[in-house]
């Protein structure tokens, strides 16, 4: 099974870890990507990912980054749509050609698009449902054991 890119998890991590930091300061490219415990480069990307979306400022010079957008108000849907690939807005995607001979090749993917398209609303709802704010939530007693 193809997984989504874990860009969407390290870009939650990012914001969840810009939300809680009270200095913008202390969220440098290192800081971010020794959280993440991956490349600098790649929080670069998913940095530019998030601010092009308008959901980061990232300050030149000195560094760091703070959200431009309450936490309360960035839920799951739009982390996922500001860094994932998914080609024309479909988590799926049909195997080309099936044979038009055959009554199940000349059939199956209106059948299936159908059901696959149910699973991606749904799929959609509940990453709408869940903010960053929520996951903050989550964190506190384990920011505390700290």
């Amino acid at each position: 099974m193809k997984q989504i890119s874990s860009r969407f998890s390290i870009a939650v991590h990012v914001l969840s870890l810009i939300a809680v930091s009270p200095d913008p300061e202390q969220c440098t490219g290192d800081i971010l990507a020794g959280s993440v415990n991956t490349n600098p480069v790649i929080i670069r990307r998913i940095s530019a990912m998030l601010k092009k979306a308008g959901l980061i400022e990232v300050r030149a010079g000195i560094g760091g980054a703070k959200l431009k957008v309450p936490p309360e108000e960035i839920t799951l849907l739009t982390v996922f749509r500001a860094v994932d690939s998914a080609s024309e807005g479909e988590l799926f995607h049909f195997h080309e050609n099936p044979n038009p001979a055959c009554p199940v090749g000349r059939n199956i993917e209106s059948i299936l698009r159908a059901e696959m398209r149910a699973a991606q609303e749904a799929f959609e709802a509940r990453l709408a449902s869940v903010t960053i704010r929520q996951l903050m939530d989550g964190l506190k007693p384990h920011l505390l054991e700290a």
